[in-house]
């Protein structure tokens, strides 16, 4: 193994999103642990202000996070992180309210009990669906499944074929799009769906069956929670605690230079010891060309959507429902994918003005790019006021694009992460949304799993 080049090493993180922040933090901790002083950590992002897609605001009497906003709290790594951090007590819970659907141009309550949307029964999408879509579902289990271990179709083509289109479009289309900014028909059943593709590999006889066993237990306190305060109180600690520098320039290279690297970026050309690249796959590609060419070809792969999220500020007595939001089905007449009604969702009432949220873009439009900042809050406006019924006289608006943010998780995603990773030579690391996950936790994962390998050649030396 290659002996540090130095005791006081330097390392370079390209990307400060939640990523990279949580990158330094770890690298931070990590090096304090192993004795090794004066280690010199630079995240280098052009934008002013970090936190990459996580953004918190004032709107009016709110503070509120205008970029993800919720993180799962199935996978531990956030509240783990929170608890690390003392900020166990700054941890919100949903209220409960569930989701609505929009479809068929109505409202329908969103069924329960499903795995992203796949039904365990037919029963629970009576009334979202035609009569004989429930009963192709509630007979699935007859027809015979073909299955190959291993296999990962698109979700669209495994549950159009067993559940019919309407379940797609209805149910499956609503929550993809609100989490990859995409649809059944680019997102592979192994990221959906994981535990549906485990159950049908060890031998369920039907999907209807599959779904039943990979239905996650049931949570007193929901499945979602968030940063009182907003997630900049996470951003804030985590570079308090990374004791690090911000270069503000975007980095465009990596190249050896002899025992270490150099990143170079707007005239600029660092040495350092070490590289995290924590920034989407497109922008990864490009600086990882000349040191891992084959990381690069394998991250281009990776499709990528963007997305607009328009919050606005509505008085106080307009009636909303007391759900959390709304999903909109497929090839419904409103430019919006999806609705948060943040005060119903989080327990903000008692204040003068409510919290809406509506999210625009998906993978394959040119929604987040081609379209003015009128036009989305005049669709906003349209949007909210269609799923009303009534009118609505926004009091305060915020506007935030998201360009090529959104990873696509298409069929063999997992093999082409792999690819990524063994292509990187020893001292380049990476860690982002397209890797393992694209909420909050698995980048806090993948995050701290690349300051783990960074810091090895120091463990050892």
């Amino acid at each position: 193994m290659t002996p540090p080049p130095s005791d006081s090493p330097s390392i370079a993180i390209v990307g400060g999103g939640i990523s990279g922040l949580t990158a330094a933090y770890r690298l931070r901790s990590e090096l304090d642990g192993l004795g090794v002083g004066g280690a010199s950590i630079t995240v280098y992002d052009p934008a002013e202000q970090l936190g990459g897609i996580l953004r918190t605001i004032t709107l009016g009497e709110h503070r509120i996070d205008i970029g993800a906003e919720a993180f799962i709290t199935r996978r531990p790594e956030v509240l783990d992180l929170l608890d690390e951090l003392g900020l166990a007590d700054r941890r919100l819970e949903t209220t409960g309210a569930r989701p609505l659907v929009y479809a068929g141009g109505s409202l329908h309550p969103l069924p329960t009990r499903t795995v992203n949307g796949i039904p365990a029964s037919a029963s629970s999408v009576i009334g979202l669906v035609d009569d004989e879509t429930v009963a192709r579902i509630d007979s699935e289990p007859q027809r015979d499944m073909p299955w190959t271990v291993g296999a990962d179709p698109t979700v669209a083509d495994l549950v159009a074929l067993r559940f019919g289109p309407q379940v797609v479009a209805r149910l499956v289309d609503p929550l993809l799009g609100g989490v990859y900014a995409g649809s059944a028909a680019t997102t592979g059943l192994r990221t959906a769906a994981p535990g549906i593709a485990r159950a049908l590999d060890e031998g369920a006889g039907s999907l209807l069956a599959a779904a039943r066993q990979a239905l996650p237990p049931i949570s007193a306190t929901g499945i979602f929670g968030a940063v009182d305060g907003g997630y900049a109180v996470l951003v804030d600690e985590l570079w308090s605690r990374a004791r690090a520098e911000h270069r503000q320039l975007a980095v465009t290279g990596v190249e050896r230079d002899g025992d270490g690297w150099t990143v170079t970026g707007a005239g600029v050309s660092d040495r350092v010891d070490a590289v995290i690249v924590a920034v989407p796959a497109p922008r990864a590609a490009a600086i990882l060309d000349a040191v891992a060419p084959e990381s690069a070809a394998a991250a281009r792969t990776i499709p990528v959507a963007s997305s607009v999220v328009v919050a606005l500020t509505l008085p106080g007595d307009v009636e909303l429902p007391a759900n959390s939001g709304v999903l909109v089905a497929s090839a419904e007449s409103l430019h919006t994918k999806a609705i948060t009604f943040s005060t119903s969702k989080w327990g903000m009432r008692g204040r003068s003005t409510q919290v809406v949220r509506l999210s625009y873009g998906r993978f394959g439009d040119t929604v987040a790019r081609a379209t003015s900042d009128d036009q989305l809050r005049h669709w906003a406006v349209v949007d909210l006021e269609t799923v009303l019924g009534a009118p609505v006289a926004p009091i305060n608006s915020a506007l935030a694009r998201w360009i090529d943010a959104m990873p696509q998780y298409g069929p063999g995603h997992a093999d082409v992460v792999d690819a990524v990773r063994a292509g990187l030579p020893s001292g380049i690391a990476v860690a982002g949304s397209y890797l393992d996950g694209i909420g909050v936790p698995a980048c806090v994962a993948s995050a701290s799993q690349a300051a783990r390998d960074s810091v090895a050649r120091w463990r050892h030396g």
